[in-house]
């Protein structure tokens, strides 16, 4: 939806200290020790806050599996933010045309440089990776960034533009409201006021969007609320990165010696870190380094991660309101019986005996 033409009337306009484009220089330089910070800090948190414990981690951890978790973790961003820059860049631009500066203002340099194709492909990934109680968001945010555009691109036109800005969201509303009818409906008897909240609101806010605001109202409106979301952003998805896994899980029995100077058998659950032709080394729950030599382990497993305890048990013609397009149609594996090891039972039980040394811990 972006295009290069900017509105006229800024030949003369004053020279800004701080130009858009030495303030996108600026981010460029900055934005990629955003997600480095990120991963730094996911490590402190899962060392306990130990700087030998993060220490030994770096050297093992693979930067692969760190990237991974940080882009299945926080897919849902990127399309967030495109599609907030497509309204507000095109409200401000249709609003107060004199006051949307693509030379002084980044937010106006992004919607002039963003092209159609970016913004289409975000709400698709955004359709695929949000969460059902999102999608109406989702909707009403695509529509808003439309309307503005056509709004503003195809002002003399009024068929089109009322069509785009005025049946479309109606429509839009009627099939939502139909689809989800039964899925509000639970929501608001369980008392389940945010997912009712976010299954009402959008489709009905969609039709008030499309259209202008107030020229003086726009350029503060625009500018604080892009202020507010790049001060609020990092500490939300820090915040969310902060509990993704980045180690497998795993349970590892270890065997008793058969003589008294030998620790009994006992099970080991944590995240293991790395594996040798000598010692299984990992970070157990309570944040201590095990190291194991491997003529003790008996066998290990791969423990699934904690499922994810939902908020709200509301559904829409079977599909939760807190999974994602991909959750439900991409099939997943069906639970089996939890393996004993991973709850700290030994495959085999054996006969309690006397307390003994456990394997060597680092801290």
């Amino acid at each position: 939806m972006g295009d290069s033409g900017v509105p006229a009337g800024h030949a003369g306009a004053p020279a800004d200290p701080v130009t858009a484009r030495q303030a996108q220089h600026w981010l460029l330089t900055l934005l990629p020790g955003f997600p480095l910070l990120l991963l730094v800090l996911r490590l402190w948190h899962l060392s306990r806050q130990d700087l030998s414990t993060m220490l030994l981690l770096v050297q093992y951890v693979s930067p692969l599996g760190l990237v991974s978790a940080l882009l299945i973790t926080l897919v849902w961003v990127l399309p967030l933010s495109v599609l907030v820059v497509a309204v507000l860049g095109n409200l401000l631009w249709l609003s107060a045309p004199d006051r949307f500066d693509p030379d002084r203002s980044l937010l106006a340099r992004a919607t002039v440089r963003t092209p159609g194709w970016v913004i289409g492909s975000a709400a698709l990934l955004a359709a695929l990776t949000w969460q059902l109680r999102f999608l109406p968001t989702l909707v009403m945010m695509s529509l808003a960034a439309l309307g503005l555009y056509t709004r503003r691109r195809y002002a003399g036109d009024r068929a089109r533009t009322r069509t785009v800005c005025l049946v479309l969201p109606l429509i839009a509303a009627g099939v939502a409201y139909l689809w989800l009818g039964p899925a509000i409906v639970a929501a608001v008897r369980s008392g389940d006021a945010v997912t009712a909240l976010l299954l009402i609101a959008p489709p009905a806010l969609g039709v008030f969007l499309t259209g202008p605001v107030p020229r003086r109202a726009a350029p503060p409106l625009t500018h604080w609320v892009v202020v507010a979301g790049a001060l609020v952003a990092p500490f939300v998805v820090g915040a969310i990165f902060l509990r993704a896994p980045i180690l497998p899980t795993v349970a590892v029995e270890v065997a008793d010696g058969g003589s008294p100077a030998d620790p009994p058998a006992t099970v080991l659950r944590g995240q293991i870190i790395t594996v040798d032709d000598r010692m299984t080394t990992l970070l157990d729950d309570q944040g201590l380094v095990r190291f194991v030599p491997n003529d003790q382990v008996a066998s290990k497993t791969l423990c699934p991660e904690s499922a994810h305890v939902p908020a709200s048990r509301v559904r829409a013609h079977g599909w939760h309101v807190e999974e994602t397009a991909l959750e439900w149609i991409i099939p997943r594996r069906v639970p089996g019986e939890p393996d004993p090891r991973c709850r700290g039972r030994l495959l085999t039980p054996v006969e309690p005996t006397a307390p003994r040394d456990r394997p060597a811990t680092h801290r």
